[in-house]
C-alpha cells in the first residue's frame, strides 16, 4: 500500500506555470469551515436548545469595518437543527469569546454575571458607608492611594517613552556631539602645545649662570684654622629675543669688575714679560707647532 502512496507528480517538459488560469473571486467571499458550538444557545423562532459542542458545517466571512486594535472579527453562519434558520455569532477579541447576533440568544454570558457580582459589591459598599463614616474616610484613603500610584506610573510610562524618543531621534545630534568633543579635545593639545613651546622660549631666555666667587679673603694665621672657601654666586641671565647675550661683566658689581679687570691686566703684564725675556735671549718665536 505505501508505493502507492506517491507524494511527486510528473511535470512535462513544456510545463509553464504562466499559462495556469488564476480564479479570482470576491474580495470577501465567505469559506465553508466545520466548527462546533461555542456556546449553548435557543432559536428564536422555534425555542430549539442548540447546545454547546454541537458540529456544524458554517458559513465564515470577515465583518467589514468591525475590528478591535487590529485585531479581525469573523462571522459564522449556522442553520438550527429543528426548523433550519439562519444563526448568526462572532468573535468578541475583547472578552476572548463568542457573541449571538442574530437567530439566537444565548443562554449564558458569563460577562453578565461578572457585572451583576460587581453591582452587588458596590451596592453593598455604599450601604456600609452609610452606617460607618469611618469606613467611608478607609475607602476615600484608599481610592486616593490607588490613583497616586496610577499617575506615578503614568508619569514613569510617560519618562521612559519620552527617553527612548530623544535617544531614537537623536542619532544625528549624538556624532555632532562626539564631533564637537574631537574638535574641543584637538584644541586643548593644541593649547598645552603652544604653553609648552612659551615655557621652553622662557627657560632659554632666563637662564642661570654659575659666577665663580672672588678671593678676597686672607690667608689664615699660624694656628687658626683657614676659613671656608666662599660659594659660587648663581646669576640669572637674561638673554634678548634676537639671540644677544650680554657680557658677564656688565651684569657684575663694581667691586667685582674692578678685580676681575685688575687680575687680567696683570695677567697680560706677566705674559709681556715673558716674551721680552725670550726675545732677549735670542729665542725666535714662530708661529704654528714646532715640527719634530
Amino acid at each position: 500500500m505505501a508505493e502507492r502512496k506517491v507524494l511527486n507528480k510528473y511535470f512535462p517538459p513544456d510545463f509553464d506555470p504562466d499559462l495556469i488560469p488564476r480564479r479570482r473571486g470576491p474580495k470577501n467571499s465567505q469559506q465553508v469551515v466545520r466548527l462546533m458550538a461555542p456556546f449553548s444557545m435557543r432559536c428564536n423562532t422555534c425555542g430549539e436548545y442548540v447546545y454547546k459542542g454541537k458540529k456544524f458545517n458554517a458559513r465564515k466571512e470577515t465583518v467589514d469595518g468591525e475590528d478591535y486594535y487590529g485585531i479581525k472579527i469573523f462571522r459564522f453562519y449556522i442553520k438550527c437543527t429543528l426548523c433550519s434558520a439562519e444563526i448568526t455569532f462572532k468573535t468578541d477579541p475583547k472578552n476572548t469569546d463568542y457573541t449571538a447576533e442574530h437567530g439566537a440568544s444565548r443562554n449564558f454570558e458569563p460577562w453578565r454575571e461578572e457585572r451583576e457580582v460587581e453591582e452587588v459589591d458596590r451596592l453593598a459598599k455604599l450601604e456600609e458607608e452609610e452606617n460607618n463614616p469611618m469606613k467611608v474616610l478607609e475607602n476615600r484613603t484608599t481610592d486616593s492611594k490607588r490613583e497616586m500610584d496610577i499617575l506615578d506610573a503614568l508619569q514613569d510610562i510617560r519618562a521612559r517613552n519620552a527617553r527612548n524618543e530623544r535617544v531614537g531621534n537623536s542619532s544625528v545630534d549624538l556624532l555632532e556631539r562626539i564631533g564637537v568633543e574631537e574638535l574641543e579635545n584637538e584644541e586643548d593639545m593644541e593649547r598645552k602645545r603652544i604653553e609648552e613651546e612659551d615655557e621652553k622660549l622662557v627657560r632659554e631666555v632666563f637662564a642661570k649662570v654659575t659666577m665663580p666667587a672672588s678671593s678676597t679673603s686672607q690667608p689664615a694665621a699660624d694656628g687658626e684654622d683657614a676659613a671656608p672657601a666662599p660659594e659660587p654666586t648663581v646669576v640669572t641671565v637674561k638673554r634678548k629675543a634676537d639671540d644677544m647675550e650680554p657680557s658677564l661683566l656688565s651684569l657684575l658689581p663694581d667691586s667685582a669688575r674692578s678685580l676681575i679687570s685688575s687680575k687680567t691686566s696683570a695677567i697680560h703684564t706677566m705674559k709681556k714679560a715673558k716674551v721680552d725675556n725670550k726675545k732677549s735671549l735670542g729665542i725666535v718665536l714662530k708661529k704654528g707647532k714646532a715640527k719634530a
